[in-house]
């Protein structure tokens, strides 16, 4: 039963404190609220990846992306496309929903003129080597070129040569390659089929050549690789094109490392690359970003055929502005509290603690008025009964009647005593109200004395 008493005192106390810290929480609770609404900490949770043709390796990628989100709780919508032309325009049109995408090298241009890309948009790494595959049949170069090794682009005149559908950034390349060799769009018998039809179309007979620009990784380069009577065309000037196209780089493919048990290929071939570049919407969270590069950096970095261990993902080759949260991840890798925390509460604190600082900075003064504030709402509830108290007193020593004034002051002390006893203080101010109590006794006694005088008799 003792409890009872002392558990109502401490709920009196945290009422009171409660209620005079009540504005200082307020304040700072709408402080807080104001700076989660400026600065958006939380990133939304779906967005959209533009890939690039199904069984290529965007695709590909976009699924390791996609897995990699989800562990965040990120959806990831893929959104297949006919590759980097396709996704950059995309990406430059606000009303497309894409938020991301993997853009090819050069892609800049992909559009038919020389312009650069819109500011709008912000590079997150290079990611990997994107060779042009040159493949073409063996029985068509010996009926065309009376030899069963093609071993330039300028003998492909004449050739059915599928450059890519619209929106694939092989196309723009292959144009540019023809053009670099004196050849023209009308040299050639340009076929425009989607990847998988254009696979089947050579693998039928009715395309010569086929070009594909492409991570080794896609399903339809490894096809093309390891099928008898299909040919991979080597750049053998494959440095002096890098020194015309700049967006290329040359790179080899080794002897046997498709196949090492079949020496697949039985020889070194020399290809051309553009570097695969992930690319963001300036407007895109950080947070976002942030985590699109983790992932980069832990899909891109393997050793691979044409890169060592680390190489990828990096900030070179890179056509557009890089994302400051991309060059922050390069420097100083994921952001700390990442490491220990996870990733939405790291993220809140990395993206507020500037603001967080600056309103501790704002409150701790504001704090301190807090306590005072504490304790004059708990004297004053005893000491605005003094008043009261002083005037009955006053009246006792001024009463001209003696003991006929002293019965309605006495009732009047009486009810100030009642409404005293009614009085709920801490625990803590408890002796204030016990000297009110003992001052109101002070005073009945007084009243008392002067009730117990009798009238003098007259002479």
């Amino acid at each position: 039963m003792p409890r009872l008493p002392s558990l109502r005192h401490t709920l009196l106390s945290s009422r009171d404190l409660l209620m005079t810290a009540g504005p200082f929480v307020l304040l700072t609770v709408a402080l807080l609220a104001l700076a989660y609404w400026a600065l958006d900490p939380s990133p939304p949770k779906k967005l959209v990846l533009a890939t690039g043709p199904e069984q290529g390796a965007y695709a590909e990628f976009g699924k390791r992306y996609q897995a990699a989100l989800a562990k965040h709780r990120i959806q990831v919508e893929l959104r297949t496309t006919q590759g980097a032309a396709e996704n950059l325009k995309l990406l430059e049109d606000p009303d497309s929903g894409v938020d991301f995408g993997f853009v090819q090298g050069g892609a800049g241009r992909l559009r038919g003129g020389d312009e650069a890309p819109p500011p709008d948009l912000v590079s997150l790494g290079s990611l990997f080597y994107e060779p042009i595959w040159l493949f073409y049949r063996e029985d068509s170069a010996r009926r065309l070129i009376g030899s069963d090794r093609l071993d330039s682009v300028a003998k492909l005149k004449g050739w059915r040569v599928n450059i890519g559908a619209q929106g694939s950034g092989i196309t723009n390349l292959m144009r540019r390659l023809l053009d670099t060799n004196g050849l023209g769009p009308e040299d050639i018998v340009a076929q425009r089929l989607t990847q998988t039809p254009a696979v089947v179309s050579l693998l039928d007979g009715n395309t010569d050549a086929l070009a594909l620009v492409s991570a080794p990784e896609a399903p339809m380069v490894q096809l093309l690789l390891l099928t008898p009577g299909i040919r991979l065309m080597s750049f053998d000037q494959a440095e002096a094109y890098a020194r015309r196209l700049p967006m290329l780089t040359p790179v080899s493919l080794p002897r046997g490392v498709v196949k090492l048990a079949e020496d697949v290929p039985p020889e070194d071939i020399e290809l051309l690359a553009p570097t695969a570049a992930l690319v963001a919407r300036a407007s895109a969270h950080p947070a976002l970003q942030q985590l699109f590069v983790q992932a980069a950096n832990a899909i891109h970095s393997e050793a691979g055929w044409f890169q060592r261990r680390g190489e990828f993902p990096n900030r070179r080759a890179v056509e557009l502005p890089m994302s400051k949260e991309a060059d922050r991840f390069f420097e100083t890798g994921p952001p700390w509290l990442q490491r220990y925390l996870p990733f939405w509460v790291a993220n809140l604190i990395d993206r507020m603690w500037v603001v967080l600082a600056s309103i501790i900075v704002v409150l701790i003064p504001l704090s301190r008025v807090v306590p005072p504030l504490y304790e004059l709402r708990i004297r004053s509830r005893v000491f605005r009964w003094y008043g009261r108290l002083r005037q009955i007193e006053e009246s006792l020593a001024d009463a001209p009647d003696g003991p006929a004034d002293a019965q309605p002051l006495m009732d009047e002390l009486d009810a100030l005593d009642a409404r005293v006893k009614q009085l709920q203080v801490p625990l803590s101010h408890a002796d204030e109200l016990y000297a009110l109590r003992s001052h109101i006794d002070l005073v009945r006694k007084k009243l008392r004395a002067l009730g117990a005088q009798t009238p003098a008799a007259s002479p």
